[in-house]
């Protein structure tokens, strides 16, 4: 079965700025849709902010194995009740994949738990992306390192968790770097940032970054199914112990009383 894959995307910029309509006339969504499709083993759709629930229903995300997020101009914008719909998905084992300015977004510091702050400088430099992590299957298929002749910079520090592994370095023009790639796992959920994809550049056409992100999805997917159980807190009743035992003290709770959450 293909990996069942969602690209979101807010769909502001593409409305409301030439150059980026012209460097995505489908949408950014559309565009990166097509490259994760094009080897027949993902099958992805797409949604977008303005969409009922932004396009991620539960019925939608319960059938989704990988989620892939764009998001810049309204952050702010997705409501609180979708970003925690996502949160339990990737706890319970949906993959999720940000991308660029996607650092700030809701979900993602959400699950990160800090600000994901960084530095920035928008001058169309070129970035060089170096592979210090070759044997990761992220990285599978690609050189030493890979450029992509105009991009946004970004710059350390980045205000995220140490993360699981490192993919990816940049370097870009001006002399700074970046950890352009980070993967972590939050439940049953891994999740990869990818830092490339500035809208006023025609990034997510350029071939290695279709490979990373195809490679990226792969990653990502747990084929083990939904560990749904994963939010549960019961209160184990004493008859239920692994070895036999006496209840010796007061409690605040009742047998299988739920607990305060």
């Amino acid at each position: 079965m293909p990996i069942r894959t969602i690209v979101w995307n807010e769909n502001i910029h593409e409305q409301t700025n030439e150059t980026v309509s012209q460097n995505y006339p489908k949408g950014i969504h559309g565009t990166i849709a097509a490259a994760l499709s094009a080897e027949g083993d993902i099958e992805a759709g797409t949604a977008t902010l303005p969409e009922l629930d932004h396009g991620l229903t539960a019925e939608r995300l319960k059938d989704c194995d990988v989620l892939v997020w764009w998001g810049h101009r309204d952050h702010d914008a997705v409501h609180d009740v979708i970003v925690e719909r996502v949160a339990k998905r990737v706890w319970e084992g949906m993959g999720l994949i940000v991308l660029h300015s996607g650092h700030f977004s809701k979900i993602f510091k959400r699950l990160m738990g800090s600000p994901c702050a960084l530095s920035w400088r928008e001058a169309g430099e070129r970035e060089r992306l170096w592979v210090v992590n070759p044997g990761h299957p992220i990285a599978a298929g690609l050189g030493p390192y890979f450029e992509l002749e105009h991009e946004e910079m970004y710059g350390e520090p980045f205000s995220v968790p140490e993360p699981q592994e490192t993919v990816f370095v940049s370097w870009f023009q001006g002399g700074e770097v970046f950890r352009s790639g980070l993967t972590y796992r939050r439940g049953a959920g891994n999740i990869f940032y990818f830092r490339p994809g500035h809208e006023t550049y025609p990034t997510y056409h350029d071939a290695n970054v279709a490979k990373v992100l195809r490679n990226a999805v792969r990653w990502a997917h747990n084929p083990t199914g939904h560990w749904t159980t994963v939010h549960d807190a019961p209160n184990v009743p004493v008859d239920r112990a692994p070895e036999k035992i006496e209840e010796r003290g007061p409690r605040l709770h009742k047998a299988g009383e739920a607990g305060y959450r």
